[in-house]
């Protein structure tokens, strides 16, 4: 099963609560905050640990289970496998406009051309975050993030809207699931790929 939940790290810019989290974060996690440059970065990098550390004590997960981190603004991401042989990748981006510059570099001819057929700017705009975070959390699920070309696989959706890859690398031949998220009130798109089927609702979890 893969488990993902979110939090809202904004209650991190006061330093009082930061320091919390901070001080219980281990010294890798930390030297990589204070390498951090601004607040809202080094909250991030904070607070998406510690919601990383509140999942192993819910599902008593172990250093080795396989686990994924994300964060975009205000919220932290992160879905953990409780299959040790499983992969998972997730993603969250809070929807701006449509970047269609970037989606004709990073997208193939289809992808973009999806896109740009929505019918509204805004329509547009949630197909570009859609496709974006469906691409990394694939890139990320094998482990190369931004190393792999973004065009050498193929994401489509089938009859009832549901993405799937149309054709993906040679050198990953198991069959990767995804699973989209929508929380209300969270302007983001949301996206966990896995080799692992099943996976669960969407958590919202406290930092405070």
């Amino acid at each position: 099963m893969v488990y993902t939940w979110i939090a809202d790290i904004s209650p991190l810019r006061e330093e009082q609560i930061y320091r919390k989290y901070y001080e219980k974060a281990p010294d890798f996690r930390r030297e990589k905050a204070d390498q951090l440059r601004f607040p809202q970065d080094r909250a991030q990098s904070v607070g998406v640990w510690a919601l990383l550390e509140k999942m192993r004590k819910r599902y008593g997960a172990g250093p080795d289970q396989v686990f994924n981190l994300s964060h975009s603004g205000d919220y932290v991401l992160c879905s953990i496998s409780t299959e040790r042989e499983e992969k998972v990748g997730c993603d969250i981006e809070t929807v701006k406009e449509a970047r269609m510059r970037v989606a004709r570099r990073f997208f193939l001819p289809s992808e973009t051309a999806w896109v740009e057929g929505q019918p509204s700017e805004r329509e547009r705009a949630e197909a570009f975050y859609r496709l974006w975070v469906l691409k990394e959390s694939f890139m990320k699920a094998v482990r190369r993030g931004m190393g792999l070309d973004t065009r050498s696989f193929e994401i489509g959706f089938d009859g009832e809207d549901r993405p799937f890859l149309v054709r993906k690398p040679w050198q990953y031949p198991e069959r990767y699931y995804y699973r989209e998220y929508q929380v209300s009130g969270i302007n983001a798109r949301i996206a966990v790929c896995s080799t692992d089927g099943a996976f669960g609702e969407i958590y919202q979890e406290l930092l405070e």
